[in-house]
């Protein structure tokens, strides 16, 4: 009996210590798999990295680096080298052949006779030009080159600038949708709370039936709305997750600075030079600029000094006899040759000023194009502050639209249970402290949207991260 009973206790405080396992609350803290919060910094260092656009960008760029390479390889002489052997008839005539590249040339005296016998030959030999002076020439290609990956480069600042930009205010768009939902996630608890009230109103004959079923068709109104900010949210996380190459589910955010107010400080007009998109464009017009250079440099004549020397061999004699055999399949006649060649092109006078006249053209529309840009900027500058003021102005006012709203909804409730007042005042109250809470959180997000508008404009948005992060 004595063990049977001691076996009993055992079990049952097993079961015991099991039951209490699986009631016993789980460990605080995120599950190992959850994602991590992404903070405004990361999420524009994550699009720098990641974006599509950006890489295009920096292929580019190499791309024009490489260009500068091969500029600078015209510096080189040039060595050139050739070995030949064929099997032919070797009858020759006097008289012109206008330049061509059909018919074979050939050397050597006309024999006076006309048949199909072959012969062997042979050639090997190389040449080496290279040109002494140019008169700025080849330094005008390299200059070329090099304002064309200085023009890649400033596409590269641009594109990831206005990647950035794009990304910071894909974030604030989220924060503002999940601002959204929280007030519109208390209007639904409010509604549900207002509801149980009439609802136990009704029940007691206190109040019509009618109340309830406007309170029920609140109730649905707040969800709906819910549901659409809900869904605004997923639309926004999807279009920042594009951005920083994550998937939709996997984006938590975290931005508590972004709950406060940016304290007010000047805002003086920048140097509008300063913006990536200035720069590049400032990129573009000298690298018209250098095009025109080497157009400038063209018609002038070409100096190059050569040297070659090669050796023939063939298996024919000056009488027309063949040596027959293997003769003439090795080179057995040397020679060699030093020389100073000049070329000009006297008729390119006309084509060469036509390009350099197009190519002013265009430096004078890129030159416009610069004015366009700057004039634009100063406009998006003042647009920008002044959207910045009236945020502000807003946000200073919200605060009083919601303790306004709140009591309103307070006393309302209050003469509705007291039986002053209907559910109407109730239900009018309840949406008008919902609104006043959306205008509040979005107000806020407003300033620092005019704050990023600001920092675009500027060409910098490292203050603006930076205020975000404190």
């Amino acid at each position: 009996m004595k063990s049977a009973s001691y076996k009993f206790l055992v079990i049952a405080g097993a079961c015991a210590l099991a039951i209490h396992a699986q009631r016993a609350p789980a460990p605080s803290g995120p599950p190992p798999d959850s994602p991590a919060e992404l903070t405004l910094t990361q999420a524009v260092e994550r699009a720098s990295q990641n974006y599509p656009a950006i890489r295009v960008s920096l292929e580019q760029l190499n791309a024009a680096a490489a260009g500068i390479r091969l500029a600078r390889t015209a510096y080189l002489p040039r060595v050139d080298a050739l070995a030949q052997v064929n099997r032919a008839t070797r009858n020759n005539v006097f008289g012109l052949l206008l330049p061509n590249s059909v018919i074979p040339s050939m050397s050597g005296p006309a024999i006076g006779s006309n048949n199909f016998g072959t012969a062997w030959g042979s050639a090997v030999g190389g040449l080496v030009s290279w040109e002494p002076f140019d008169f700025g020439l080849r330094g005008a290609g390299v200059d070329a080159a090099a304002a064309t990956r200085a023009q890649s480069e400033a596409t590269l600042k641009r594109t990831r600038f206005e990647v950035s930009t794009i990304t910071a205010d894909a974030f604030l768009t989220l924060i503002a949708a999940g601002e959204t939902v929280k007030a519109a996630q208390a209007s639904v608890d409010r509604a549900e709370t207002v509801l149980r009230t009439i609802n136990a109103l009704v029940k007691a004959e206190l109040r019509p039936g009618a109340d309830g079923a406007r309170t029920e068709a609140e109730l649905a109104a707040a969800r709906t709305q819910l549901i659409q900010a809900q869904q605004a949210a997923d639309v926004a996380r999807a279009a920042i997750s594009q951005f920083v190459g994550m998937e939709p589910g996997q984006i938590r955010i975290a931005a508590p600075g972004l709950q406060r107010l940016p304290p007010e400080q000047s805002s003086p007009a920048p140097n509008t030079s300063a913006n990536p998109i200035a720069q590049e464009q400032a990129a573009t017009v000298e690298q018209a600029r250098a095009q025109l250079r080497v157009l400038e440099r063209s018609y002038f004549p070409r100096f190059y000094l050569q040297g070659s020397a090669y050796a023939r061999g063939t298996g024919a004699e000056l009488n027309g006899s063949l040596l027959g055999g293997v003769n003439g399949l090795a080179p057995n006649v040397q020679n060699y040759a030093l020389g100073f060649t000049v070329t000009f092109p006297v008729s390119n006078v006309a084509s060469i000023h036509a390009q350099e006249a197009a190519q002013a053209a265009t430096i004078q529309a890129q030159n416009a194009k610069s004015e366009q840009i700057a004039v634009e900027l100063r406009a998006q500058w003042n647009t920008a502050v002044a959207n910045l003021r009236g945020a502000r102005a807003v946000a200073g006012n919200t605060p009083v639209q919601v303790a306004s709203a709140r009591a309103a909804l307070q006393q309302a409730t209050a003469r509705y249970e007291s039986g002053l007042g209907n559910v109407t005042e109730v239900a009018d109250a309840q949406r008008l402290l919902t609104q006043a809470e959306i205008d509040d959180a979005l107000a806020r997000l407003s300033v620092w949207r005019g704050l990023l508008g600001l920092a675009s404009v500027a060409g910098d948005l490292q203050p603006f991260m930076a205020e975000v992060a404190q």
